[in-house]
């Protein structure tokens, strides 16, 4: 057991400034020499490559971690947690949209509130104080009143307009006295991460700009006191979760991996190896050929419709990957890397051959098509176990299968339900033994996924 700083950096609305103060959070705590865990609530890839590079230790990335109250039991929260916290000097979660916004409109399942009581961390919330002086005192006294079981240790005031701003928000923060100010920060849209239609731009996609986590360390230091936050923060205890022993990494799983692919949580590469998975990494857009000795594949989500071009262009790779399928070895493949098994992409710019494992076309679409927690049951047996599965995962994509789906030449094997109950469209596309859908399951809500599939891709080699 350690004993650690830790909190969640939660926002009062999405688009308030919350990833940009918690990086820069972490980034400060990191140049102090510190040793910095984030995490990040919700199910999202971006922010947690963003949070690895702000916490980079000697030049190393720290892999953050998702924790999720919908997807995931308390104990798993718990362990996750637990796990990657121990050892380290502080501990950071960032939040997910505002935070009591969850999976419904009355409970908190799915919100940064209902992590911050599972985990029992004080939040430090995130106001957007643009136009806002006696206003803000009255949003915050709401939100701290809202759930007596959340402590709010601080707030800290974003796009802060100037000194006189700075005052009056302080001046009107006296009528909630057990709210502290924690810092002022002033606006500037420089530090905007960009953005596109899944959300931010990746965090390794910003090559031309290296030093901006360090600018929003200054940014951040330049209106809080680093040395009083920390201090307003309680000590938690880590308690390290029980390990089993992993079984031996040999079983050899090829990882897509490259700009085109890279959604994935890492506790689901955690359970694949505890399982016995050796990952292989590979790139569908730069590799020629797959790694050698592969005994499955996993494709997870990314930006496939960014780099239809070289994807499309590069014939070998993808004829390999069709061969490999064929093969009857188990694939498992996640929205972008679904997409990349399907006959070709349709994008703005035109349209790009794929794989050809389904004979399925995507196209890219101007608005959402899709988003949402969804829970899947199997109703066949799979390279995720035998049909009755449950699983808990989530949807958000901008593509959508254009044409009709025959039957005949592709089996839909998930029944799949969301908020409002269940969902009718076809999902859990069965080919031989690739498995393609657009849903990101989380094998942590059914750590027996994990063990499945490395089973099945044993058996395969075993053939």
């Amino acid at each position: 057991m350690s004993a650690i700083k830790a909190c969640v950096i939660a926002g009062t609305h999405s688009g308030c400034g919350k990833t940009s103060v918690s990086l820069g959070l972490m980034a400060s705590l990191a140049r102090r020499e510190l040793a910095v865990q984030p995490f990040k609530c919700g199910p999202d890839f971006i922010d947690p490559g963003h949070h690895a590079l702000a916490c980079a230790r000697e030049g190393k990335p720290v892999p953050s971690h998702n924790l999720d109250g919908w997807m995931l039991d308390e104990s798993t929260n718990l362990d996750i947690f637990n796990r990657y916290a121990v050892g380290c000097d502080v501990a950071v979660a960032e939040g997910v949209m505002g935070l009591f916004d969850g999976f419904s409109g009355t409970g908190d399942e799915g919100s940064t509130s209902q992590i911050a009581k599972t985990l029992g961390l004080p939040v430090i919330l995130v106001v957007d104080a643009r136009a806002m002086a006696r206003s803000a005192a009255a949003l915050v006294a709401g939100y701290a009143a809202f759930d007596p079981d959340v402590n709010i240790a601080g707030v800290i005031f974003n796009r802060v307009g100037g000194e006189n701003h700075a005052d009056l928000l302080i001046e009107a923060m006296s009528l909630v006295p057990d709210v502290p100010v924690l810092g002022c920060l002033r606006r500037d849209e420089s530090l905007a991460t960009p953005s596109r239609h899944l959300g931010l731009v990746m965090a390794g996609e910003e090559e031309a700009d290296p030093d901006r986590y360090q600018r929003l360390a200054d940014w951040v230091e330049s209106g809080i006191d680093m040395d009083a936050l920390l201090g307003a923060l309680p000590e938690v205890a880590a308690v390290p979760p029980f390990e089993p022993v992993p079984e031996i990494g040999s079983v050899s799983i090829g990882l897509a991996r490259d700009a085109a692919f890279s959604f994935y949580y890492e506790e689901n590469l955690r359970l694949l190896r505890e399982a016995g998975a050796r990952l292989v990494e590979f790139s569908p857009v730069e590799d020629l050929r797959l790694p050698d000795n592969l005994s499955g594949l996993y494709l997870g989500g990314g930006y496939p419709e960014l780099y239809a071009f070289e994807l499309g262009q590069n014939t070998r790779m993808r004829r390999e990957i069709k061969e490999f399928c064929e093969s009857g070895r188990p694939v498992y493949a996640e929205c972008g890397g679904f997409m990349y098994l399907m006959n070709d992409i349709v994008t703005g710019r035109g349209r790009y051959a794929m794989s050809g494992v389904f004979p399925l076309r995507a196209e890219m679409g101007e608005s959402l098509r899709s988003l949402g927690y969804r829970e899947v049951r199997t109703r066949r047996d799979s390279l995720l176990g035998p049909a009755g599965c449950v699983a808990r995962g989530h949807e958000f994509h901008y593509s959508s299968i254009q044409g009709e789906i025959d039957h005949l030449a592709v089996a839909s094997i998930y029944a799949m339900s969301g908020r409002k109950g269940p969902l009718e469209a076809p999902e859990g596309f069965l080919h031989d033994n690739t498995l393609g859908s657009y849903v990101h399951l989380h094998f942590g809500s059914n750590p027996g996924l994990a063990r499945a599939f490395v089973d099945a891709c044993r058996a395969s080699a075993d053939l």
